[in-house]
């Protein structure tokens, strides 16, 4: 049986992990950071979807994630000589689907790199393998032999905004994009950016 998506009770969140009961079967689901820092509060309802993967010393494993795209781009890295599930899901930390698609059109080694357990030649690797891969959208798709295209410009976003003024204080990337996505969940996506730093801040500060 392979298990897509579980929906239940929120039961604990560990550093690395989480615990979902769903009609009283407790599911222990292995999460990267930014998951666990999204998940609401334990006692409430959670939905993961579901990768399940298998080693001879540990057996099954669940790996957990708020989105389809997470999901799918973890399972793509995954399909990369050196990439497992540790390295995976660090990648994914520091670079949310959209982002990572983004850094792999401009051939962005330097910031797959930022994830913890990953060096520069993983990096380089992850970056050239990933291209003409689909990632939800955008998909990463190489220019044609011989014409180079310059990736437009990403928009800022709301999100990226805040993580990066809070690096600019000297947090590090993980913990700030958690507290931002805390934030954005409090004051929903409407709040204007000022509003939104403030209460990372806060969330910092419990």
């Amino acid at each position: 049986m392979v298990i897509g998506r579980l929906r239940g009770v929120l039961a604990e969140v560990e550093p690395d992990h989480c615990l979902i009961d769903c009609a009283g079967v407790g599911y222990v689901v292995a999460c990267g950071a930014r998951t666990l820092g999204r998940l609401p509060a334990p006692g409430d309802e959670a939905t993961l979807f579901i990768e399940t993967t298998w080693s001879a010393e540990s057996g099954p494993r669940l790996y957990g994630f708020l989105g389809r795209d997470e999901r799918r781009a973890f399972t793509t890295l995954l399909t990369i000589q050196g990439v497992g599930p540790k390295a995976a899901l660090s990648v994914l930390d520091v670079l949310p689907p959209g982002e990572l698609a983004a850094a792999v059109a401009r051939e962005d080694k330097a910031a797959v790199a930022r994830a913890n357990g990953v060096g520069p030649k993983l990096a380089l690797r992850i970056v050239t393998e990933l291209k003409g891969k689909p990632l939800g959208e955008p998909s990463f798709t190489p220019s044609a032999p011989g014409v180079h295209v310059e990736p437009a410009a990403p928009v800022p976003s709301l999100t990226g905004e805040a993580v990066s003024a809070l690096l600019g204080l000297g947090v590090a990337e993980v913990v700030a994009r958690r507290s931002v996505d805390q934030a954005l969940i409090r004051l929903g996506d409407e709040a204007d950016l000022s509003a939104v730093i403030r209460a990372a801040l806060q969330e910092l500060g419990r």
